[in-house]
């Protein structure tokens, strides 16, 4: 901070923490509380402190121009009376690590030709990913955006629209899930910082991928946080003006639920989320546990609500609407609560989507308990058919997600066959369970390393064991199949990518289910999916058909070639008759082997 003017004038400029200008940067903090605010530069000229007074304006807030900074320098806001503690920027973009110093960071990048529009909706496919595990060498250091970027190509061969980040904002250490956010605006430095997680974002666009990013408002920290009793004020064990400061203030995470209610709390988590969406040109935000914004205990117990909560994410939903309405908003919450879809006009808080518990809990009962008997086709059927008021858009769905894989629970492949991941059953009923996911009405979601097999439980420290993508090639040709019919790459099923959907054929005692998928119906639209959720095969199974004539087999997860020991019974296309069957006119047989999807549509 070299050549710094010294002088306590307010800046008449917009905008918090460090914006810089030609010439230098202008410097506001809110410290309503405070007797006077500094900037200070821990790392001088001479090698000794400098500190610039801010000085103060209306509403609580501290600000000068200062000349002469430049990005890459460092500083900190010194705040209080006698012996101030120093505090690192909240909206300080970058540090040098999670408790050490803010840097003046530069928001200024080169997007070039970078035109990229959100895929529609319908068309999107997730892959969620942890950039620490997602790409990085065993016992070496965490991954990074480098790393990341290192392996979109395969993603877009697998062929998902879309990467969900989990949080990447600055963390204590350099391992974590990101979901003890130290500082919101800052990006994990292990990770390389804001100017290489823009680039990541701008090498996925150029390769055709949507970039969801995970945020974390629930709670802050709680760890090396900053926030916390900001400018010395606090009420009882409460943590001072960014946090309620009674009962409402704890979570499961400790005393550190953000004050909704206050303003200036408020428009801090507002300009977080324009700033990804707007700034790092994100495509859409995942909320994690809004149920905790929304309610004290992360419930539906009205007793718990938080007013001010739902009201934040009104406003932040409604202002992402009027600016940039392709972009999409996800809820984690996880409560089954229809509000949270719902339009802001009605009440709800505007979500484009939330997670669907009513589908990845009993689906995943059915595909992991070990006696076919205790399978119900029934729940299953009721997973596929659930939806939300406002669509079928309106739900993500998946079988594994980060806590599904993760708090008690493993992979897939290792709960369906504790110890032997690799065996049969698991090959067989988790890739059911991939089918269930691509067929069925919802956004669908995988985590990283599904398509490879992945076993074991998610954790900060075990990467994706890519040499899994040659021993099981076969499943990983399974997903790219199930993800180009999904996204009707060949002009084929339509119908899954339409509004619609008729679970028609619910087989208790065979724990076989079927149903119908279309848009605007007829060939290359209609879809009709079968599931057989048991260890038996059927060499001519009945369903009906909505339309009479040919139906051709555009996927048959038992196929042979997804894994040598598959195939123990021939599936073929198939001509209906005139034989009513599950309230449809027509029906017809087909060979239905163990624990498999059948996907069929009509050429004309």
């Amino acid at each position: 901070m070299s050549g710094v003017r010294v002088g306590r004038a307010p800046s008449s400029r917009a905008g918090m923490g460090a914006t810089g200008y030609d010439g230098g940067v202008m410097f506001r903090a809110w410290a309503p509380h405070a007797t006077d605010v500094a900037v200070v530069c821990p790392l001088g000229t001479d090698g000794n402190e400098v500190v610039v007074p801010l000085a103060p304006e209306p509403a609580g807030l501290w600000s000068a121009d200062i000349e002469g900074v430049v990005a890459g320098d460092l500083y900190k806001f010194q705040v209080g009376g006698a012996n101030p503690p120093q505090r690192n920027d909240p909206y300080a973009r970058e540090l040098t690590h999670s408790a050490g110093t803010s840097v003046v960071s530069t928001t200024e990048f080169d997007w070039g030709q970078d035109d990229y529009r959100t895929p529609s909706w319908d068309d999107l496919v997730i892959y969620e990913l942890h950039v620490g595990t997602y790409n990085d060498a065993v016992g070496g250091p965490p991954g990074s955006f480098d790393t990341v970027e290192a392996r979109l190509d395969h993603l877009v061969g697998l062929g998902v629209s879309a990467i969900e980040l989990m949080p990447t904002m600055e963390f204590m250490g350099d391992l974590s899930w990101g979901y003890n956010p130290a500082q919101l605006f800052a990006i994990e430095g292990t990770y390389g910082g804001p100017r290489r997680l823009k680039e990541l974002i701008l090498a996925a666009h150029d390769r055709g991928l949507a970039v969801f990013f995970d945020v974390v408002y629930n709670h802050l920290g709680p760890q090396d946080l900053d926030l916390w009793r900001f400018d010395g004020w606090h009420e009882g064990d409460g943590g001072g003006i960014y946090f309620y400061n009674d009962a409402r203030g704890v979570t499961p995470y400790g005393a550190t639920r953000p004050d909704y209610g206050r303003p200036e709390v408020r428009q801090y988590l507002a300009d977080n989320a324009r700033m990804w969406l707007e700034e790092f040109r994100v495509d859409g935000l995942r909320w994690d546990a809004t149920a905790l914004i929304r309610n004290q205990w992360g419930g539906n117990d009205p007793s718990g609500d938080i007013p001010d909560g739902w009201r934040l994410m009104q406003r932040i939903t409604s202002d992402t609407r009027a600016r940039q309405p392709w972009k999409l908003h996800i809820a984690e919450d996880l409560q089954d609560n229809d509000w949270l879809t719902r339009d802001v006009s009605a009440g709800g808080a505007g979500f484009g989507s939330q997670w669907d518990a009513a589908f990845v809990h009993p689906v995943r009962r059915a595909l992991t308990v070990a006696d076919d008997a205790d399978r119900s086709a029934q729940a299953v059927c009721d997973a596929v058919s659930h939806a939300y008021p406002g669509g079928w858009l309106r739900r993500v769905i998946y079988t594994e997600s980060h806590d599904e894989v993760a708090n008690g629970h493993t992979r897939l492949p290792q709960e369906i066959t504790p110890g032997a991941p690799g065996s049969w059953h698991a090959r067989k009923r988790s890739t059911l369970g991939a089918a269930l996911v691509f067929t069925s009405p919802g956004i669908p979601m995988i985590f990283q390393g599904q398509e490879l097999l992945e076993d074991e439980w998610f954790r900060d420290t075990d990467p994706i064991d890519w040499t899994k993508a040659g021993t099981y090639s076969g499943i990983l040709s399974l997903y790219r199949d199930l993800i180009a019919l999904r996204r009707d790459r060949h002009q084929t099923t339509r119908g899954l990518r339409g509004a619609f959907v008729n679970v028609h054929h619910v087989n208790e005692s065979g724990k076989v289910l079927a149903f119908h998928r279309w848009d605007a119906g007829g060939p290359r639209d209609d879809v009709v999916v079968i599931a057989n959720l048991a260890d038996r095969s059927y060499p001519d199974y009945r369903v009906g058909f909505p339309k009479p004539g040919t139906w051709r087999l555009r996927c048959n997860t038992d196929w042979q070639g997804y894994s040598p020991d598959f195939g123990v019974q021939a599936s073929f296309d198939t001509a209906t008759n005139d034989w009513p069957r599950d309230g449809m006119l027509c029906s017809a047989t087909t060979g239905l082997p163990p624990y498999t999807a059948l996907i069929y549509s009509q050429d004309s």
